[in-house]
């Protein structure tokens, strides 16, 4: 499932898709952040040094050598094209398209701005959670409460039938999203619908919405879901708090699916709900080595189930990669998608931002994650939740 505004996006995809994606963002340094637009700000920055992160030995680090050439090219070429009067964001996107990074995305101020805006846990759009179903059509999955798709009266369960006129049939539901999100609040969008036999039309205007990316259900007294949609500004506090809340005794299933990360200080937040402090990770960014650790206190004897699928990205596998290695939790579910790299945003002429790879990072056991992803302890692909439920059981932690 996929949520308004958080879809895979490798390079290639439609850069209007790319604005539902929330990489992993870590600047390095106060310097990373000022090469930035004023407007382009807003994501969190992760200094070294800081309580999070802090340097450690260097040991088989990445050369990120090429990354640097990249940055290079791609502002270049940028600069270039403004001083002829074309397009830099054009000019750099075919840059970064030669480089082979394949996480490499440019955006223009706009886009750039709402993708900001991501990662602080906001959205333009109307509030519709979509999937596309085994025979290809597209199914309205959760409606925020009061967005535009509520009071319109759309349903979960309800089929999206197009978007301004565009069939959503048997099309990616990342190109839905992106049609749905559109330019800017207070834009309007006809949406398709249907129910049954009945079909109908309704014309929505685009508002800005919180996203609702940490939700919690009480299963029973032995048993607390936590869903975490993506790791976006504040969610790794809710999880902790969700976690003080749980009933004593009660056992933790943290819900990872379809997440497709977001912010690494969010993840470690949420990792220190289940840790007593300690290495959730390592990572480098321009070779150098750095760390993050969990702070102190969290409650690590309550019983934790993890739940990860293909759709388990980037931040999320940081996190899962350390509650697995430091056999704090049993994951359940299929292998991860095995995004471990580390992007970082560079400013170029004419106020486009080019998001580039520069490190990567590993579990505490030294795992790097890119291209192969996590392995769950017990894999499943059908009825996940139930089989962590059953786990739970096992653990102590549910009836």
């Amino acid at each position: 499932m996929l949520g308004p505004d958080l879809c895979p996006r490798p390079r290639g995809v439609r850069r209007g898709a790319a604005l539902a994606l929330v990489l992993v963002t870590v600047l390095a340094s106060a310097a990373a952040t000022n090469c930035l637009p004023s407007a382009a700000r807003r994501p969190a920055a992760l200094p070294a040094g800081s309580s999070a992160a802090r340097d450690v030995d260097a040991r088989q680090g990445h050369t990120t050598r090429g990354g640097d050439r990249t940055a290079e090219d791609v502002t270049r070429a940028a600069a270039e094209a403004e001083a002829d009067g074309k397009s830099g964001t054009r000019a750099a996107e075919e840059a970064v398209g030669r480089s082979g990074d394949r996480w490499g995305a440019v955006y223009d101020k706009a886009e750039y701005e709402q993708y900001a805006d991501a990662l602080e846990g906001r959205y333009t759009g109307v509030g519709l959670w979509l999937a596309v179903t085994g025979d290809g059509r597209t199914e309205v999955t959760r409606v925020q409460a009061g967005g535009p798709a509520a009071r319109a009266g759309i349903e979960p369960g309800d089929v999206l039938r197009s978007v301004d006129h565009w069939s959503a049939d048997g099309q990616p539901v990342t190109e839905a999203v992106a049609r749905l999100r559109g330019d800017a609040a207070g834009s309007k969008v006809v949406v398709g619908l249907s129910r049954g036999d009945r079909r109908w039309t309704r014309t929505l205007d685009r508002e800005v919405l919180a996203a609702e990316d940490v939700t919690v259900t009480n299963l029973s007294a032995k048993a607390v879901v936590i869903k975490v949609a993506a790791f976006t500004k504040g969610s790794g506090g809710q999880v902790r708090s969700a976690v003080r809340r749980a009933p004593k005794g009660a056992g933790i299933l943290l819900d990872l699916r379809g997440n497709s990360g977001g912010l690494v200080t969010e993840a470690t937040t949420a990792a220190s709900a289940f840790l007593d402090g300690g290495l959730v990770a390592t990572y480098d960014v321009h070779g150098r080595q750095h760390a993050l650790y969990a702070q102190s206190g969290g409650d690590g004897a309550r019983p934790l189930v993890v739940l990860i699928d293909g759709g388990t990205m980037s931040a999320a596998e940081l996190l899962t990669g350390a509650l697995q290695d430091r056999g704090r939790a049993v994951t359940v579910g299929s292998r991860t998608f095995g995004k471990g790299s580390v992007q970082m945003p560079t400013g170029l002429a004419g106020g486009s931002v080019a998001e580039l790879t520069v490190g990567h990072y590993r579990t505490p056991a030294g795992h790097g994650l890119d291209g192969s992803g996590i392995t769950p302890d017990l894999p499943v692909t059908e009825h996940a939740l139930e089989h962590a439920e059953t786990v739970l059981s096992g653990l102590g932690g549910a009836t």
